[in-house]
Protein backbone atom coordinates (compact mmCIF):
# COMPACT_ATOMS: atom_id res chain seq x y z
CA UNK A 1 0.00 0.00 0.00
CA UNK A 2 1.82 2.89 -1.02
CA UNK A 3 1.06 6.86 -1.02
CA UNK A 4 0.74 8.76 -4.17
CA UNK A 5 3.76 11.07 -5.02
CA UNK A 6 2.94 14.81 -4.04
CA UNK A 7 3.02 16.88 -6.89
CA UNK A 8 1.80 20.36 -5.60
CA UNK A 9 -1.80 22.45 -5.23
CA UNK A 10 -2.84 22.20 -8.86
CA UNK A 11 -3.91 18.75 -8.14
CA UNK A 12 -6.38 20.03 -5.60
CA UNK A 13 -7.62 23.10 -8.55
CA UNK A 14 -7.69 20.41 -11.17
CA UNK A 15 -10.38 19.10 -8.99
CA UNK A 16 -12.44 21.41 -8.92
CA UNK A 17 -12.35 21.48 -12.70
CA UNK A 18 -12.74 17.89 -13.58
CA UNK A 19 -16.50 18.42 -14.27
CA UNK A 20 -16.00 21.07 -16.51
CA UNK A 21 -12.93 19.25 -18.31
CA UNK A 22 -15.69 16.07 -19.32
CA UNK A 23 -13.16 13.42 -17.60
CA UNK A 24 -14.68 10.07 -18.75
CA UNK A 25 -14.44 5.97 -19.24
CA UNK A 26 -15.78 4.48 -22.24
CA UNK A 27 -15.64 1.23 -23.69
CA UNK A 28 -14.75 -0.64 -26.83
CA UNK A 29 -17.09 -2.29 -29.10
CA UNK A 30 -15.40 -5.57 -31.21
CA UNK A 31 -16.80 -7.35 -33.78
CA UNK A 32 -15.32 -10.51 -33.96
CA UNK A 33 -18.01 -12.79 -32.32
CA UNK A 34 -20.07 -15.04 -33.54
CA UNK A 35 -23.15 -13.64 -31.79
CA UNK A 36 -22.54 -10.25 -31.89
CA UNK A 37 -26.31 -8.17 -31.05
CA UNK A 38 -28.07 -6.33 -33.04
CA UNK A 39 -27.12 -2.81 -33.15
CA UNK A 40 -30.02 -0.81 -31.61
CA UNK A 41 -29.85 -4.01 -28.97
CA UNK A 42 -26.16 -2.68 -27.89
CA UNK A 43 -27.11 0.63 -27.84
CA UNK A 44 -30.28 -0.24 -25.71
CA UNK A 45 -27.09 -2.20 -23.55
CA UNK A 46 -24.63 1.42 -23.38
CA UNK A 47 -28.45 3.12 -22.46
CA UNK A 48 -29.41 1.24 -19.86
CA UNK A 49 -25.29 0.74 -18.82
CA UNK A 50 -25.61 4.64 -18.51
CA UNK A 51 -21.87 4.46 -21.19
CA UNK A 52 -21.84 7.51 -22.93
CA UNK A 53 -18.24 7.42 -25.04
CA UNK A 54 -17.65 4.56 -27.20
CA UNK A 55 -14.82 3.18 -29.53
CA UNK A 56 -15.88 1.51 -32.79
CA UNK A 57 -12.70 0.02 -34.30
CA UNK A 58 -14.64 0.16 -37.88
CA UNK A 59 -17.81 2.45 -39.19
CA UNK A 60 -20.82 -0.09 -39.22
CA UNK A 61 -23.30 2.21 -40.68
CA UNK A 62 -26.12 0.34 -38.52
CA UNK A 63 -24.45 0.99 -35.06
CA UNK A 64 -23.71 5.01 -36.61
CA UNK A 65 -27.34 5.22 -37.47
CA UNK A 66 -28.51 3.35 -34.02
CA UNK A 67 -26.15 5.97 -32.04
CA UNK A 68 -28.00 8.68 -33.22
CA UNK A 69 -29.69 11.30 -31.73
CA UNK A 70 -28.31 9.54 -28.17
CA UNK A 71 -25.85 11.52 -26.88
CA UNK A 72 -23.08 9.00 -26.85
CA UNK A 73 -19.82 10.08 -28.44
CA UNK A 74 -18.48 8.14 -30.75
CA UNK A 75 -14.94 7.07 -31.80
CA UNK A 76 -15.04 5.66 -35.57
CA UNK A 77 -11.57 3.29 -36.92
CA UNK A 78 -10.26 3.34 -40.49
CA UNK A 79 -9.42 -0.55 -40.41
CA UNK A 80 -6.07 -1.48 -40.64
CA UNK A 81 -6.30 -2.79 -44.20
CA UNK A 82 -8.14 0.63 -45.11
CA UNK A 83 -5.00 2.46 -43.74
CA UNK A 84 -2.84 2.11 -47.72
CA UNK A 85 -5.55 3.19 -49.92
CA UNK A 86 -6.76 6.12 -47.46
CA UNK A 87 -3.11 6.95 -47.34
CA UNK A 88 -2.21 7.10 -50.66
CA UNK A 89 -4.78 9.10 -52.20
CA UNK A 90 -6.52 12.33 -50.84
CA UNK A 91 -9.78 11.34 -52.99
CA UNK A 92 -10.17 8.77 -51.19
CA UNK A 93 -9.57 9.39 -47.75
CA UNK A 94 -12.47 12.88 -48.92
CA UNK A 95 -14.52 10.06 -49.45
CA UNK A 96 -14.18 8.50 -46.77
CA UNK A 97 -14.84 11.26 -44.10
CA UNK A 98 -18.30 11.65 -46.70
CA UNK A 99 -19.49 8.44 -46.53
CA UNK A 100 -18.80 7.44 -42.67
CA UNK A 101 -18.67 10.89 -40.85
CA UNK A 102 -20.60 14.12 -42.72
CA UNK A 103 -23.06 11.76 -43.55
CA UNK A 104 -23.72 11.22 -39.63
CA UNK A 105 -23.00 13.97 -37.80
CA UNK A 106 -24.67 16.23 -36.23
CA UNK A 107 -26.68 13.17 -34.96
CA UNK A 108 -24.65 10.75 -34.71
CA UNK A 109 -21.74 12.36 -31.93
CA UNK A 110 -18.59 10.99 -33.61
CA UNK A 111 -15.99 13.19 -32.02
CA UNK A 112 -12.46 10.70 -32.82
CA UNK A 113 -11.10 9.08 -35.77
CA UNK A 114 -8.61 6.64 -34.66
CA UNK A 115 -6.77 6.11 -37.66
CA UNK A 116 -5.75 2.06 -38.00
CA UNK A 117 -4.46 0.35 -34.71
CA UNK A 118 -1.37 -0.34 -33.26
CA UNK A 119 0.16 0.19 -37.23
CA UNK A 120 3.98 0.68 -36.10
CA UNK A 121 4.21 -2.78 -33.99
CA UNK A 122 2.01 -4.55 -36.02
CA UNK A 123 2.05 -3.56 -39.53
CA UNK A 124 5.32 -1.77 -39.77
CA UNK A 125 5.48 -1.74 -43.37
CA UNK A 126 2.70 0.61 -43.53
CA UNK A 127 4.59 3.12 -41.14
CA UNK A 128 4.94 5.31 -44.10
CA UNK A 129 1.34 5.64 -44.47
CA UNK A 130 0.13 6.22 -40.99
CA UNK A 131 1.17 10.56 -41.01
CA UNK A 132 -0.30 11.24 -44.72
CA UNK A 133 -3.39 8.77 -44.28
CA UNK A 134 -3.90 11.09 -41.16
CA UNK A 135 -3.23 14.50 -42.79
CA UNK A 136 -5.80 13.25 -45.86
CA UNK A 137 -8.50 13.03 -43.73
CA UNK A 138 -7.96 16.32 -41.32
CA UNK A 139 -7.96 17.91 -44.64
CA UNK A 140 -11.37 16.24 -45.59
CA UNK A 141 -12.52 17.68 -42.56
CA UNK A 142 -11.25 21.06 -42.70
CA UNK A 143 -13.11 21.00 -46.49
CA UNK A 144 -16.07 19.78 -44.45
CA UNK A 145 -16.38 22.12 -42.22
CA UNK A 146 -15.98 19.21 -39.15
CA UNK A 147 -12.46 19.83 -38.35
CA UNK A 148 -13.52 21.47 -34.31
CA UNK A 149 -15.95 18.67 -33.73
CA UNK A 150 -14.12 15.66 -35.20
CA UNK A 151 -9.99 15.18 -33.94
CA UNK A 152 -7.50 12.95 -35.57
CA UNK A 153 -5.08 10.29 -33.97
CA UNK A 154 -3.82 6.82 -34.37
CA UNK A 155 -3.90 3.94 -31.18
CA UNK A 156 -0.38 3.38 -30.16
CA UNK A 157 0.55 0.18 -28.15
CA UNK A 158 3.22 0.07 -25.69
CA UNK A 159 5.11 -1.80 -27.79
CA UNK A 160 6.14 1.29 -29.26
CA UNK A 161 8.39 1.65 -26.57
CA UNK A 162 11.13 -1.06 -25.98
CA UNK A 163 11.50 -0.20 -22.24
CA UNK A 164 8.77 1.57 -20.80
CA UNK A 165 9.58 1.35 -16.88
CA UNK A 166 11.32 3.70 -15.06
CA UNK A 167 9.08 5.57 -16.91
CA UNK A 168 11.02 8.83 -16.71
CA UNK A 169 13.90 6.77 -19.10
CA UNK A 170 11.49 5.47 -21.38
CA UNK A 171 11.62 6.40 -25.61
CA UNK A 172 9.84 5.29 -28.62
CA UNK A 173 11.61 2.89 -30.91
CA UNK A 174 14.29 5.14 -32.55
CA UNK A 175 13.55 2.59 -35.90
CA UNK A 176 10.48 5.18 -36.03
CA UNK A 177 11.53 8.09 -34.60
CA UNK A 178 11.04 10.15 -37.71
CA UNK A 179 7.40 8.62 -38.32
CA UNK A 180 6.84 9.81 -34.90
CA UNK A 181 7.81 12.94 -34.49
CA UNK A 182 5.76 13.44 -37.42
CA UNK A 183 2.98 12.09 -35.73
CA UNK A 184 3.37 14.15 -32.69
CA UNK A 185 3.41 17.50 -34.85
CA UNK A 186 -0.09 16.05 -36.66
CA UNK A 187 -1.18 15.90 -32.93
CA UNK A 188 0.05 19.37 -31.55
CA UNK A 189 -0.93 20.81 -34.44
CA UNK A 190 -4.99 19.84 -34.75
CA UNK A 191 -5.09 19.91 -30.88
CA UNK A 192 -5.14 16.20 -30.51
CA UNK A 193 -4.60 13.56 -28.29
CA UNK A 194 -2.01 10.40 -27.98
CA UNK A 195 -3.59 7.38 -28.11
CA UNK A 196 -2.24 4.81 -26.62
CA UNK A 197 -3.49 0.98 -25.69
CA UNK A 198 -1.95 0.46 -22.33
CA UNK A 199 -2.79 -2.88 -20.91
CA UNK A 200 -1.74 -3.86 -17.45
CA UNK A 201 -2.16 -7.44 -17.61
CA UNK A 202 0.77 -7.79 -20.44
CA UNK A 203 2.77 -5.49 -18.41
CA UNK A 204 2.48 -7.54 -15.28
CA UNK A 205 2.10 -11.55 -17.10
CA UNK A 206 5.32 -10.64 -19.10
CA UNK A 207 7.25 -9.37 -15.94
CA UNK A 208 7.31 -13.12 -14.85
CA UNK A 209 6.84 -11.51 -11.02
CA UNK A 210 8.57 -8.41 -11.01
CA UNK A 211 5.53 -6.73 -10.35
CA UNK A 212 3.30 -7.36 -7.48
CA UNK A 213 -0.34 -7.81 -9.27
CA UNK A 214 -2.43 -5.38 -6.54
CA UNK A 215 0.19 -3.25 -8.54
CA UNK A 216 -1.49 -3.72 -11.84
CA UNK A 217 -4.91 -4.78 -9.92
CA UNK A 218 -5.10 -0.65 -8.46
CA UNK A 219 -5.06 -2.42 -5.10
CA UNK A 220 -2.57 -1.33 -2.01
CA UNK A 221 0.59 -3.43 -1.45
CA UNK A 222 3.13 -3.81 1.19
CA UNK A 223 5.30 -0.94 1.75
CA UNK A 224 8.20 -3.00 1.20
CA UNK A 225 7.50 -3.56 -2.29
CA UNK A 226 7.29 0.19 -3.41
CA UNK A 227 7.28 0.99 -7.20
CA UNK A 228 9.32 4.08 -7.43
CA UNK A 229 11.39 5.81 -10.58
CA UNK A 230 14.51 6.43 -9.02
CA UNK A 231 14.98 9.42 -11.85
CA UNK A 232 11.99 11.66 -10.01
CA UNK A 233 11.20 10.05 -6.96
CA UNK A 234 7.66 9.34 -8.01
CA UNK A 235 5.72 6.53 -6.23
CA UNK A 236 3.03 4.86 -8.73
CA UNK A 237 0.90 3.47 -6.95
CA UNK A 238 -0.40 1.21 -10.05
CA UNK A 239 0.37 -0.07 -13.54
CA UNK A 240 -1.66 2.07 -15.12
CA UNK A 241 -0.10 5.32 -14.29
CA UNK A 242 3.22 4.31 -15.42
CA UNK A 243 2.43 3.30 -18.72
CA UNK A 244 0.82 6.41 -19.10
CA UNK A 245 3.61 8.44 -17.99
CA UNK A 246 6.41 6.10 -19.79
CA UNK A 247 4.27 7.88 -23.25
CA UNK A 248 4.55 11.03 -21.79
CA UNK A 249 8.29 11.28 -21.09
CA UNK A 250 8.68 9.61 -24.52
CA UNK A 251 6.87 12.42 -26.33
CA UNK A 252 9.02 14.48 -23.97
CA UNK A 253 12.43 12.99 -25.09
CA UNK A 254 10.88 14.24 -28.90
CA UNK A 255 10.66 17.61 -27.69
CA UNK A 256 6.53 17.67 -27.27
CA UNK A 257 5.56 18.35 -23.91
CA UNK A 258 2.22 19.52 -24.69
CA UNK A 259 -0.11 16.40 -25.80
CA UNK A 260 -2.56 14.95 -23.91
CA UNK A 261 -2.58 11.09 -23.50
CA UNK A 262 -5.96 8.79 -23.74
CA UNK A 263 -6.11 5.68 -23.40
CA UNK A 264 -8.28 3.89 -25.83
CA UNK A 265 -8.14 0.49 -24.69
CA UNK A 266 -7.19 -1.47 -21.12
CA UNK A 267 -9.13 -3.85 -19.85
CA UNK A 268 -8.55 -7.27 -17.65
CA UNK A 269 -9.51 -10.71 -19.06
CA UNK A 270 -12.08 -12.90 -16.96
CA UNK A 271 -11.27 -16.36 -18.44
CA UNK A 272 -7.89 -17.82 -19.33
CA UNK A 273 -6.37 -21.28 -20.02
CA UNK A 274 -4.77 -23.48 -17.75
CA UNK A 275 -1.61 -21.41 -17.84
CA UNK A 276 -3.20 -18.30 -17.54
CA UNK A 277 -3.78 -18.12 -13.63
CA UNK A 278 -4.76 -14.41 -13.16
CA UNK A 279 -7.34 -14.19 -16.03
CA UNK A 280 -10.16 -14.19 -13.54
CA UNK A 281 -13.71 -12.71 -12.73
CA UNK A 282 -12.31 -11.36 -9.33
CA UNK A 283 -9.15 -9.77 -11.27
CA UNK A 284 -10.89 -8.54 -14.05
CA UNK A 285 -13.79 -6.82 -11.75
CA UNK A 286 -10.55 -5.53 -9.24
CA UNK A 287 -8.96 -4.15 -12.65
CA UNK A 288 -11.97 -2.32 -14.22
CA UNK A 289 -13.49 -1.14 -11.36
CA UNK A 290 -10.85 0.27 -9.77
CA UNK A 291 -9.61 1.64 -13.27
CA UNK A 292 -13.07 3.58 -13.22
CA UNK A 293 -12.66 4.95 -9.91
CA UNK A 294 -9.08 6.37 -10.23
CA UNK A 295 -10.19 7.86 -13.92
CA UNK A 296 -13.05 9.54 -13.01
CA UNK A 297 -11.26 10.95 -9.71
CA UNK A 298 -9.51 12.80 -12.31
CA UNK A 299 -6.36 11.25 -10.38
CA UNK A 300 -3.85 12.43 -13.25
CA UNK A 301 -0.64 10.64 -13.39
CA UNK A 302 1.76 11.24 -10.99
CA UNK A 303 4.36 13.59 -14.05
CA UNK A 304 1.00 15.28 -15.03
CA UNK A 305 -1.60 15.32 -11.85
CA UNK A 306 -3.32 17.81 -13.19
CA UNK A 307 -4.17 16.06 -16.68
CA UNK A 308 -6.94 13.17 -16.90
CA UNK A 309 -6.68 10.52 -18.76
CA UNK A 310 -9.72 9.97 -19.98
CA UNK A 311 -9.94 6.04 -20.94
CA UNK A 312 -12.09 3.27 -22.97
CA UNK A 313 -12.48 -0.13 -21.32
CA UNK A 314 -11.62 -3.03 -23.75
CA UNK A 315 -14.75 -4.42 -24.19
CA UNK A 316 -18.25 -4.83 -24.11
CA UNK A 317 -18.40 -8.32 -25.54
CA UNK A 318 -16.19 -11.20 -25.65
CA UNK A 319 -14.84 -11.89 -28.82
CA UNK A 320 -14.77 -15.19 -29.22
CA UNK A 321 -13.30 -15.32 -32.64
CA UNK A 322 -10.32 -13.43 -32.25
CA UNK A 323 -7.37 -16.04 -32.64
CA UNK A 324 -5.14 -16.41 -29.73
CA UNK A 325 -4.93 -17.67 -26.06
CA UNK A 326 -8.38 -18.18 -24.59
CA UNK A 327 -7.92 -15.12 -22.40
CA UNK A 328 -7.77 -13.39 -26.06
CA UNK A 329 -11.17 -13.88 -26.36
CA UNK A 330 -12.39 -13.27 -22.81
CA UNK A 331 -12.26 -9.60 -22.46
CA UNK A 332 -15.95 -8.80 -22.47
CA UNK A 333 -18.25 -6.75 -19.56
CA UNK A 334 -21.01 -7.76 -20.97
CA UNK A 335 -22.99 -11.10 -22.32
CA UNK A 336 -24.83 -10.47 -25.38
CA UNK A 337 -28.19 -10.69 -24.06
CA UNK A 338 -26.92 -7.17 -21.69
CA UNK A 339 -26.36 -9.11 -18.21
CA UNK A 340 -23.27 -8.32 -17.02
CA UNK A 341 -20.20 -10.92 -16.76
CA UNK A 342 -19.55 -9.58 -13.52
CA UNK A 343 -21.26 -6.62 -11.69
CA UNK A 344 -19.40 -4.05 -12.94
CA UNK A 345 -21.53 -0.43 -12.61
CA UNK A 346 -20.43 2.69 -14.56
CA UNK A 347 -22.99 4.78 -13.04
CA UNK A 348 -22.36 3.93 -9.30
CA UNK A 349 -18.65 4.31 -9.61
CA UNK A 350 -18.60 7.74 -11.28
CA UNK A 351 -20.56 8.84 -8.20
CA UNK A 352 -18.18 10.38 -5.55
CA UNK A 353 -20.26 10.66 -2.94
CA UNK A 354 -21.88 6.66 -3.39
CA UNK A 355 -22.00 4.80 -0.35
CA UNK A 356 -22.85 1.51 0.19
CA UNK A 357 -26.25 1.05 2.08
CA UNK A 358 -24.64 -2.63 2.81
CA UNK A 359 -22.53 -2.00 5.23
CA UNK A 360 -25.00 0.30 7.79
CA UNK A 361 -23.17 -0.68 11.38
CA UNK A 362 -20.10 -1.88 10.19
CA UNK A 363 -17.06 0.58 10.14
CA UNK A 364 -13.52 -0.11 8.96
CA UNK A 365 -11.01 1.42 11.18
CA UNK A 366 -7.15 1.74 12.12
CA UNK A 367 -5.61 -0.35 15.03
CA UNK A 368 -4.57 1.67 18.07
CA UNK A 369 -1.87 -1.13 17.96
CA UNK A 370 -0.66 -0.76 15.03
CA UNK A 371 2.68 0.84 13.90
CA UNK A 372 1.80 4.53 13.45
CA UNK A 373 4.09 4.74 10.79
CA UNK A 374 2.29 2.66 8.84
CA UNK A 375 -0.84 4.26 9.99
CA UNK A 376 0.37 7.27 8.03
CA UNK A 377 1.16 5.07 5.33
CA UNK A 378 -2.24 4.17 4.92
CA UNK A 379 -3.69 7.20 5.72
CA UNK A 380 -1.91 8.76 2.87
CA UNK A 381 -2.37 5.92 0.63
CA UNK A 382 -6.59 6.53 1.11
CA UNK A 383 -6.40 10.11 0.71
CA UNK A 384 -4.49 9.74 -2.63
CA UNK A 385 -4.71 6.73 -5.07
CA UNK A 386 -7.13 5.24 -3.00
CA UNK A 387 -9.27 8.46 -3.30
CA UNK A 388 -11.56 8.47 -0.46
CA UNK A 389 -13.13 11.73 0.79
CA UNK A 390 -11.11 13.34 3.15
CA UNK A 391 -12.18 16.95 3.45
CA UNK A 392 -13.83 15.80 6.75
CA UNK A 393 -10.41 15.46 8.24
CA UNK A 394 -9.10 18.70 7.37
CA UNK A 395 -8.20 21.46 9.72
CA UNK A 396 -11.74 23.51 11.00
CA UNK A 397 -14.09 20.34 9.63
CA UNK A 398 -15.70 18.56 12.28
CA UNK A 399 -13.23 14.72 12.19
CA UNK A 400 -10.57 16.86 12.20
CA UNK A 401 -8.35 15.83 15.34
CA UNK A 402 -4.31 17.12 14.92
CA UNK A 403 -2.76 15.24 18.18
CA UNK A 404 -4.65 11.55 16.80
CA UNK A 405 -3.68 9.85 13.72
CA UNK A 406 -5.78 6.68 14.40
CA UNK A 407 -9.16 8.46 14.67
CA UNK A 408 -8.43 10.51 11.26
CA UNK A 409 -6.54 7.69 9.69
CA UNK A 410 -9.80 5.32 10.54
CA UNK A 411 -12.23 8.17 9.00
CA UNK A 412 -9.87 8.00 5.52
CA UNK A 413 -9.92 4.02 6.06
CA UNK A 414 -13.92 3.65 6.39
CA UNK A 415 -14.86 6.26 3.65
CA UNK A 416 -12.45 3.93 1.54
CA UNK A 417 -14.09 0.90 2.37
CA UNK A 418 -17.62 2.21 2.02
CA UNK A 419 -16.84 2.86 -0.91
CA UNK A 420 -15.18 0.25 -3.21
CA UNK A 421 -16.28 -2.77 -1.06
CA UNK A 422 -18.79 -3.60 -3.90
CA UNK A 423 -16.13 -3.45 -6.19
CA UNK A 424 -13.55 -5.39 -4.54
CA UNK A 425 -12.20 -2.80 -1.83
CA UNK A 426 -11.00 -4.14 1.65
CA UNK A 427 -10.18 -3.19 4.96
CA UNK A 428 -6.37 -3.97 5.32
CA UNK A 429 -4.13 -0.96 4.51
CA UNK A 430 -1.39 -3.46 5.20
CA UNK A 431 -2.90 -5.16 8.44
CA UNK A 432 -3.57 -1.35 9.97
CA UNK A 433 -7.01 -1.84 9.97
CA UNK A 434 -9.98 -3.41 10.81
CA UNK A 435 -14.07 -4.37 11.30
CA UNK A 436 -16.11 -3.12 13.93
CA UNK A 437 -19.50 -2.50 14.41
CA UNK A 438 -18.65 -0.14 17.41
CA UNK A 439 -19.75 3.34 15.57
CA UNK A 440 -16.90 5.69 15.31
CA UNK A 441 -18.61 8.72 14.82
CA UNK A 442 -18.41 11.45 17.45
CA UNK A 443 -20.23 14.73 18.38
CA UNK A 444 -20.52 16.19 13.99
CA UNK A 445 -18.18 13.85 12.96
CA UNK A 446 -20.25 10.89 11.06
CA UNK A 447 -18.66 7.92 9.68
CA UNK A 448 -19.59 6.68 6.48
CA UNK A 449 -22.47 3.02 7.28
CA UNK A 450 -23.43 5.02 10.40
CA UNK A 451 -27.20 4.97 11.27
CA UNK A 452 -27.12 8.93 11.00
CA UNK A 453 -25.69 9.21 8.30
CA UNK A 454 -26.72 9.15 3.95
CA UNK A 455 -23.63 9.33 2.37
CA UNK A 456 -19.49 9.30 3.02
CA UNK A 457 -19.13 12.21 4.29
CA UNK A 458 -19.79 14.99 1.82
CA UNK A 459 -17.29 17.74 0.19
CA UNK A 460 -14.57 17.45 -2.16
CA UNK A 461 -11.99 14.51 -2.77
CA UNK A 462 -8.48 16.06 -1.63
CA UNK A 463 -5.10 15.71 -3.50
CA UNK A 464 -2.60 12.63 -2.40
CA UNK A 465 -0.21 13.81 0.24
CA UNK A 466 3.50 13.26 -0.11
CA UNK A 467 4.96 10.08 1.10
CA UNK A 468 8.09 11.51 2.26
CA UNK A 469 7.60 14.07 4.62
CA UNK A 470 5.73 12.76 7.24
CA UNK A 471 3.59 16.06 7.18
CA UNK A 472 0.32 14.87 5.80
CA UNK A 473 -1.26 17.60 8.15
CA UNK A 474 0.60 20.29 7.46
CA UNK A 475 0.05 19.20 3.31
CA UNK A 476 -4.01 19.32 3.72
CA UNK A 477 -3.21 22.55 5.73
CA UNK A 478 -1.53 24.21 2.89
CA UNK A 479 -4.37 22.88 0.70
CA UNK A 480 -6.83 24.63 3.07
CA UNK A 481 -5.54 27.92 2.36
CA UNK A 482 -5.44 27.36 -1.53
CA UNK A 483 -9.64 27.08 -1.22
CA UNK A 484 -10.37 31.01 -1.39
CA UNK A 485 -7.98 31.39 -4.55
CA UNK A 486 -9.59 28.93 -6.31
CA UNK A 487 -12.96 30.01 -5.62
CA UNK A 488 -11.30 33.17 -6.70
CA UNK A 489 -10.80 32.19 -10.44
CA UNK A 490 -13.82 29.95 -10.47
CA UNK A 491 -15.95 32.85 -9.82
Amino acid sequence: MLPEKWNGSLLLLFFFFSNVSGVFVGITIGTDMSNLPSASDIVSILKAQHIKHVRLFDTDHQMLNALANTGIEVMVGVPNDQLLSVGQSRTVAADWINKNVASFVPATNITYIAVGNEVLSTIPNASLVLVPAMKFLQSALVAANLNFQVKVSSPQSMDVMPKSFPPFTATFNSTWNSVMYQYLQFLKNTGSSFMLNAQPYYGYTKGQGIFPLDYALFRSFNPNNQIVDPNTNFYYTNMFDAMVDAAYYSMEALKFSDIPVIVTATGWPWLGGAKEHDATVDNALAYNGNLIRHVLNGSGTPSRPTLPVNTYIHELFNEDLRPGPISEKNWGVFFPNGTTVYSLTFEHLSDPSADSSGLVGLFCVANSSADLNEVKEGLDWACGAGSANCSAIQPGQPCYESDNLVDVASYAYNDYYHRTQANGGTCNFNNTAMITTTDPSHGSCIFAGSSGSNSTGGGTAFAPVSPSSGATMLQILCVTFLIPIILFFLV
